[in-house]
């Protein structure tokens, strides 16, 4: 069985904590320009009172959670690891909550990478692992160590399905 000697040393592209900062900009900008524009008509046309006070506390849990989108993407970077060997995949992952995974060879179906445009900018992609009951994601490496990574993940899992 594996133990803590055994955990997932390979670590994400440095590029990845970028992109989920652009990524969480993008979606705080959005979420901001939305209660403002509610702030701004509830000031035009003096809705009832207590709305203004429920966007008030919309707005003041915007804020701590744009506090914690600009904290989380190191913190995510720094716990994110993956390793592959020929009878498992190991991902570990986690800030607040640790979550160690041991998918096994046997059970992948299917592994793909995937690359939007911030990821494209960066010259990074993730890739998705598919079981039957399950679905996994390693995302933000190099693209070529994605393609080298999905091409022996599929060629690990084709093996294992052969030999049984």
């Amino acid at each position: 069985m594996y133990s803590q000697t055994n955990a997932p040393q390979k670590r994400l592209s440095k590029d990845a904590v970028k992109v989920w900062l652009i990524s969480e900009m993008i979606m705080n900008l959005i979420g901001f320009m939305i209660i403002g524009i509610l702030l701004y008509l509830d000031y035009r046309f003096s809705w009832k009172e207590w709305i203004g006070w429920i966007l008030i506390g919309i707005t003041v849990i915007a804020v701590l959670g744009a506090v914690w989108s600009f904290i989380n993407p190191f913190l995510l970077y720094k716990n994110w690891r993956y390793d592959v060997d020929e009878e498992f995949l190991q991902l570990k992952s986690g800030v607040l909550y640790e979550e160690h995974q041991l998918v096994p060879m046997t059970k992948i179906q299917s592994v793909a990478t995937k690359q939007g445009p911030l990821l494209r900018k960066y010259g990074l992609c993730s890739i998705s692992i598919e079981t039957m009951g399950s679905s996994h994601t390693i995302p933000a490496l190099p693209k070529d160590v994605a393609i080298k990574l999905r091409n022996q993940i599929a060629h690990y899992a084709k093996i294992k399905e052969v030999e049984s």
